[in-house]
């Protein structure tokens, strides 16, 4: 995602500060698919090495050489076979949900630690520092990027465009023959969404930020204000 609009650093610090957040959350993200497809009865994931914290079983060099440069990339798809699930579609959505799902929880238990912090680190003020552009500890910016990073990866992989979570579970609700149809020509629907990111730049409108930062910075600053009410 491009943060170039909330802190003024160096390029070496920004790239940084996007690298290390976007390789716990993608790590998150794709170890959630797996191990929920692993629960439901497909041991793919598990057979390939992929049920792990190591990012490194997760990385795509250019999906992660995009996010630093572009602000759009992607990880290495958890290897999924829907034909070792009992219900096979529902069972697809599930797997898909679980990914989102736990980047929102990531999200949560991130700020929640934040708010325990002591300034420089965390706290509400330290938030409010960083909403205004000022310079933050770089240890806090990692953080509340981390939190960014991991609600707005949520918010992305919800849109019903395939091949994105959102689209399996949206997809889940059609009949069997028109499931299997989509799903057969969802590989296109990535060379859309690059398409997409690219045109948004030529014509100088953030379309990702509009539709996904945005919301993702007003649902994190609820979460922050939620438990700065509660921690008191």
């Amino acid at each position: 995602m491009d943060f170039s609009n909330f802190f003024n650093t160096d390029m070496l610090t920004s790239a940084v500060m996007i690298a290390i957040p976007a390789l716990i959350c993608i790590t998150i993200h794709e170890l959630a698919h797996g191990y929920a497809a692993y629960k439901l009865g497909d041991n793919t994931a598990k057979e390939m090495g992929r049920l792990t914290l190591n990012p490194i079983k997760h990385i795509d060099i250019v999906g992660l050489a995009m996010i630093l440069l572009v602000g759009f990339g992607w990880a290495k798809p958890v290897p999924v076979n829907m034909h070792n699930f009992k219900y096979p579609k529902w069972y697809m959505a599930v797997t898909a949900f679980a990914g989102p799902l736990s980047n929102v929880l990531l999200a949560v238990i991130i700020i929640f630690i934040f708010m325990l912090l002591p300034p420089p680190f965390g706290g509400i003020n330290t938030l409010f520092s960083i909403y205004l552009s000022t310079e933050p500890n770089l240890v806090a910016m990692i953080i509340f990027r981390m939190a960014l990073l991991s609600i707005a990866l949520a918010l992305f992989n919800l849109l019903p465009i395939p091949p994105l979570d959102g689209s399996k579970v949206l997809l889940s609700l059609l009949p069997q023959k028109a499931y299997y149809k989509v799903m057969h020509y969802e590989r296109f629907g990535m060379i859309a969404l690059i398409l997409l990111m690219f045109a948004g730049r030529f014509l100088g409108i953030n379309i990702f930020g509009r539709i996904i930062i945005e919301p993702a910075m007003s649902l994190l600053h609820n979460i922050s204000v939620l438990f700065s009410s509660v921690l008191g």
